[in-house]
């Protein structure tokens, strides 16, 4: 990161930021390495509108080349790609694996933060949400891991370069979301035992 920026420095340009709102909320991110940019151009994009928006991109693109790219784009699991692929070309890291599915993650902040609900309420609606998509047990795991994350977390996103809002939820510590880095997700968790 301290390589890009002085050589942007040099050359008159910007390090611009690769992470989006799903990444910021769950810190799946190193600190002051892919966290840190001159300018966060996706803060607000939750990953799963920068999906559609790709899948969108690819259906309406004349060009079958560029078409062909981004569907291989959007059929590859999303992945950290610390590890190198296989022989065959499979991933071995895939994020959703470890940290859970955005969809769902994605659902839990937008309720979390836009609405203001607490964890029994996002529960509940998540359940009616995705019904047939996934049971209890993995709406309660992912949900546990959505606010423990969130909580301890924090510490990145304090010090976040600045970004657009495009939508009704952003995490910038200048604007929407006033959080310590200490804060405590006892609360939040202590009501997901209830459930």
């Amino acid at each position: 990161t301290q390589i890009l920026m002085d050589v942007a420095n040099m050359e008159g340009g910007l390090v611009i930021g690769t992470g989006e709102l799903s990444e910021l909320a769950l810190g799946w991110a190193t600190y002051n390495g892919d966290q840190m940019s001159m300018y966060g151009v996706n803060a607000s994009v939750p990953k799963t509108l920068v999906r559609h928006l790709v899948k969108w991109v690819a259906d309406t693109e004349s060009d079958a080349g560029a078409r062909a790219t981004l569907l291989d784009i959007i059929d590859t699991p999303v992945s950290p790609e610390l590890l190198p692929a296989d022989k065959d070309g499979r991933i071995s890291q895939k994020t959703e694996d470890l940290v859970g599915p955005y969809e769902l993650h994605d659902f839990f902040l937008y309720y979390m933060l836009r609405c203001g609900y607490a964890p029994d309420k996002v529960y509940r609606i998540a359940r009616e949400t995705f019904e047939g998509k996934y049971d209890d047990p993995t709406i309660r795991k992912w949900l546990k891991n959505f606010y423990r994350r969130f909580f301890t977390q924090q510490f990145k996103r304090s010090c976040l370069p600045d970004g657009p809002k495009v939508g009704s939820v952003a995490l910038s510590p200048r604007g929407d979301l006033r959080m310590p880095s200490d804060a405590c997700a006892r609360i939040w968790l202590d009501q997901l035992k209830e459930i």
